[in-house]
């Protein structure tokens, strides 16, 4: 094999090529494995004499490539001097079925010996392993060089390999030069010779240069692999402080998603909490601690836990995020938080909320209407300096509300009011079950595994009841006036109400009892106006009481001498929970509840 032919046209050829033209008159196809050569010792007088009175020439030589003394010249350097010193394999192929035409030593050391003039597809397995035999051919159609990144071939080293195009050098003209050294590169759909047709002198081929970077892709995979760890570890930590089974209130249905950003995102720390507050009201809550990784998650699990601790005060949204606030600057002054709490009340037909610089709630009635929660919004968690106050929107019978983190709707192309304005088309067309609801809203907003920040979605639905269905959930309620023959009146009521309802005996006692010792306690101890509910759902049997007296009772343990002070004790007693809450017009509500019969 003629290995001249299939030489490849390395930067400055041509400059090499007239250098030699210059220096000496072997014809340059035996050139290349020329000796290097001294050249003529300059005649006398001539400026590059030894005996010149110039300074002494450059040791290193000069900057136009002239070789220090004693060294061979760049341009006395055969191709295959050069490419059999690199420490990188190197392999020259030739022809449309890609022909071994060179192998350097490294290549040897690194795959084993290849048969001269055998083809790539039969006696080098690891270019197939490399994936490089349809690389090779699209490089001979195009003639342009292409690079695959870090393979691994089975010995388990990985290599980053360029395939460049060679193109044959023509026969030795007369003057000892090529005399196609000056015509540009051939390729693309004019080099025939590419293509296997017409080219005696030869057809082309291909130079592969493979450089071992397996140091480098096991660096990249134990510092992929400690990511993946690190990620883990944080998605671990997020998913086990979010709630693991939403409570599902008697009135509503709800459902929740939480997807973390994709693999090349960190963590973040959005949560999201259903809280059943007793007498059938519910505190809804959707956060999101602005950072990332671990940390975020940490503080977001404290801002949840600190939540939930609140909302057992039955305090209104408000007061919550007040205490909220406070406590999120000692935890992290640095770390900064969204939230939006919102309350319930089945009796009301609204949710009561408050935010600390969250997106707005999304409610859409049956109809398809969206409303947004717009007023009142205050700073985010942690800020301090600000008095945050309630608000109120309309969530009838059939409606569905939406909370949500930034991350369902915030694009770096796009105005966030945009994203909020596309989740709302998405709500007014979204139907079915609360889960239903919240993965096509995922889906409508383009949110999919590579997402690059975290979202969390809770659906809530207050479902419009017909049939038997409607027949498990009744209200009835009493004006308590007049003095203390009010007690009697409310006892005579509760009795034909339960009655009603077909609860049995036993359990309209129990109801009756705990309505007339709340009603007993309100009437001592509180102030007009005085009412009494009663409410069933298809789970429990509620009764409360409400006063204008804003001071909360509690139990305590009497005296035997006692005359008073044990009404609370005997409904704590009998119930299966109680409670007390503060109402907004200033005076208090005093409830508990009995589980039904399944």
């Amino acid at each position: 094999m003629n290995f001249t032919r299939w030489s490849a046209r390395l930067p400055g050829t041509q400059r090499r090529a007239a250098a030699r033209d210059e220096r000496s008159s072997v014809p340059s196809a035996r050139a290349e494995y020329a000796q290097p050569e001294t050249g003529p010792r300059p005649p006398d007088g001539d400026p590059r004499s030894d005996t010149h009175d110039g300074p002494d020439p450059d040791p290193h030589g000069d900057p136009r490539g002239e070789p220090p003394a004693g060294g061979p010249a760049l341009e006395d350097l055969s191709t295959r001097d050069t490419l059999g010193r690199l420490p990188a394999p190197v392999a020259l192929l030739h022809g449309p079925d890609h022909r071994i035409a060179y192998v350097n030593d490294a290549y040897t050391a690194a795959f084993g010996p290849r048969p001269i003039g055998a083809t790539a597809a039969e006696a080098m397995p690891e270019l197939d392993e490399l994936s490089l035999l349809p690389l090779m051919d699209q490089v001979l159609r195009s003639g342009t060089p292409r690079t695959v990144k870090s393979r691994k071939v089975r010995n388990g080293n990985s290599y980053t390999v360029t395939c460049t195009p060679v193109h044959p050098d023509g026969e030795p003209g007369p003057d000892g030069t090529d005399r196609k050294q000056n015509r540009p590169p051939r390729s693309g759909r004019n080099n025939k010779g590419n293509k296997g047709k017409g080219n005696k002198g030869g057809e082309g081929g291909v130079l592969v240069y493979a450089a071992d970077v397996t140091d480098h892709a096991e660096a990249a995979e134990r510092l992929r692999a400690s990511e993946r760890r690190h990620r883990e570890t944080a998605v671990t930590l997020q998913r086990s402080l979010l709630p693991q089974e939403l409570e599902q209130p008697d009135d509503l249905r709800i459902a929740a998603t939480y997807q973390p950003g994709g693999t090349d995102a960190a963590v973040g720390g959005d949560w999201y909490d259903v809280i059943t507050l007793g007498a059938g009201r519910t505190a809804l809550v959707i956060g999101d601690v602005m950072g990332r990784g671990v940390r975020a998650a940490a503080v977001m699990g404290q801002l949840r836990t600190a939540v939930r601790a609140y909302a057992r005060l039955d305090l209104p949204p408000h007061e919550v995020l007040q205490l909220l606030d406070g406590l999120a600057a000692e935890i992290d002054a640095s770390q900064i938080a969204t939230c939006a709490y919102a309350v319930h009340d089945p009796n009301e037909g609204h949710l009561v909320y408050a935010s600390a610089g969250h997106l707005p709630i999304l409610v859409c009635d049956e109809d398809g209407t969206v409303h947004r929660a717009e007023d009142p919004t205050g700073p985010p968690l942690g800020t301090g300096g600000w008095i945050h106050t309630s608000g109120t929107i309309a969530l009838p019978l059939g409606s569905t509300a939406v909370l949500y983190t930034d991350g369902l709707v915030e694009r770096r192309s796009e105005d966030i009011d945009e994203g909020v304005a596309a989740l709302e088309r998405a709500l007014s067309g979204a139907k079915g079950s609360p889960q239903v609801v919240c993965d096509r809203l995922i889906r409508s907003l383009g949110v999919t595994a590579e997402h690059d920040d975290d979202v969390a979605v809770l659906v809530v639905q207050h479902p419009a009841r017909t049939g038997a269905d409607a027949e498990l959930f009744h209200n009835a309620s009493l004006d308590l006036l007049g003095g203390v023959e009010a007690a009697p009146r409310a006892r005579a009521f509760a009795t034909g109400v339960l009655t009603s309802w077909r609860f049995p005996v036993e359990l309209c006692d129990l109801g009756v009892l705990a309505a007339g010792e709340l009603v007993a306690n309100s009437l001592k101890h509180g102030t007009p106006p005085m009412r009494l509910g009663l409410r069933r759902t298809d789970r429990r049997l509620i009764i409360e009481v409400t006063d204008g007296d804003d001071h909360l009772p509690r139990r305590r343990r009497a005296d035997p001498a006692d005359e008073a002070g044990r009404g609370i004790s005997i409904v704590a007693t009998i119930a299966t929970s109680w409670g007390s809450r503060r109402t907004p017009g200033g005076g208090k509500s005093v409830w508990c509840e009995f589980a039904l019969p399944q």
